[in-house]
């Protein structure tokens, strides 16, 4: 039996759907028991991301006997604890973090190729999930908390030249759209590069195709975000508004690579495909709730030769490379700060939209700074 800690793990937890509409509750809990290649962090900084709205809200899936939840899985703190068999550096002091991903087998083909977060058993999510390698069983918990615990494999150290609270949406938000433009060739072969939706993640993902010497087209329904994509790095910005097949005309076949961040269900995905140059790829990581995709024509796809596929968050290697390029190019996500104890505040306003472009939870009680 592991050592006790003189700390406790307590978070903002919800219990219900209703949870989002500010009714989160302060709980203590167990995390999983400690292993020896597991680090416990003391939470500085935990950003919100849309998927703890729709784990919270049950948007995706029913959570069934998963109450209560502690969501949060863009986690930064100070590593307080270090097991004995941790051997990617990490020691007692660094500011590290965590993503959307705390584990996986660690064995199978995918991840003995560096590509944990397609492992062939299935990747451990940080929270709303179970842990099978260590701690069978164990539930995972997330970052609206003041300490975390979980395997080192998947815990990052944060360059000293980064903003820590800037880092905690960067390591699922960032993450998720950086994975794919790296791997679709931004910047290399895919020069052109639309964003579909000027939100969180497309907030990242204009920064990061700028980044990687892309030249970047926003797309966006209205003008709202013009100026704040211009900002960003943008060079050009689509309006498509309520017809787009007519907001489009004399644009078909100008771009290389699109990176979808929009959930929206009823995408008009024929038209967003014609912007697409032949061998060109559609690259998808919103998820809409509905679970489904709109419909599209086959002739659209065959005739015009481009691809549909979507990318699940980042794998380990491509998160450090990632953070790295954000110290090498001081790239600067747009965040707002909400203290950890404002979460009922912070959670509803996620939802109403408010976000300009990633909020950020500070633990003032660990040492976060507002």
């Amino acid at each position: 039996m592991a050592a006790k800690t003189d700390y406790k793990f307590q978070g903002w937890a919800g219990d219900a759907p209703d949870s989002i509409e500010g009714k989160l509750k302060w709980i203590d809990y167990e995390p999983k028991e400690f292993a020896e290649d597991d680090v416990d962090i003391k939470i500085l900084y935990c950003g919100i991301c849309a998927s703890d709205i729709s784990t919270l809200s049950e948007g995706w899936m029913p959570m069934k006997d998963n109450w209560p939840q502690v969501v949060g899985h863009e986690i930064v703190g100070e590593i307080v604890r270090v097991g004995s068999n941790v051997k990617n550096g990490l020691k007692v002091g660094d500011v590290a973090g965590v993503g959307a991903q705390c584990d996986s087998c660690l064995k199978c083909k995918y991840c003995d190729d560096h590509k944990e977060n397609y492992c062939h058993g299935g990747m451990t999510q940080t929270y709303n999930d179970k842990f099978h390698r260590t701690s069978p069983g164990s539930k995972s918990w997330g970052g609206y908390a003041n300490y975390w615990r979980g395997p080192s494999h998947f815990v990052f150290a944060i360059p000293s030249q980064v903003d820590p609270a800037q880092a905690a949406p960067l390591l699922c938000g960032g993450a998720t759209v950086y994975s794919p433009l790296k791997q679709y060739g931004a910047g290399v072969t895919a020069k052109e590069v639309g964003i579909i939706g000027i939100g969180g993640l497309g907030h990242f993902a204009v920064l990061f195709a700028k980044a990687l010497g892309a030249r970047v087209t926003a797309i966006s329904h209205s003008d709202h975000k013009k100026e704040d994509a211009i900002k960003l790095g943008a060079e050009d910005f689509l309006i498509t508004g309520e017809n787009v097949p007519d907001a489009i005309k004399g644009r078909e076949r100008s771009l290389d690579l699109l990176l979808c961040t929009s959930n929206a269900p009823d995408m008009p995905m024929d038209a967003y495909l014609s912007l697409l140059k032949p061998g060109g790829n559609f690259v998808l990581v919103g998820v809409p709730e509905t679970g489904k995709l709109p419909d599209i024509s086959p002739f659209t796809i065959i005739m015009n030769n481009v691809h549909i596929g979507g990318s699940a968050i980042g794998s380990p290697d491509t998160i450090r490379e990632m953070l790295d390029l954000v110290a090498e190019k001081n790239i600067q996500p747009w965040i707002s700060k909400y203290p950890l104890s404002k979460v009922n505040e912070a959670v509803p306003a996620m939802v109403a939209g408010k976000a300009r472009y990633r909020f950020v939870l500070v633990n003032e009680e660990n040492g976060g700074k507002m």
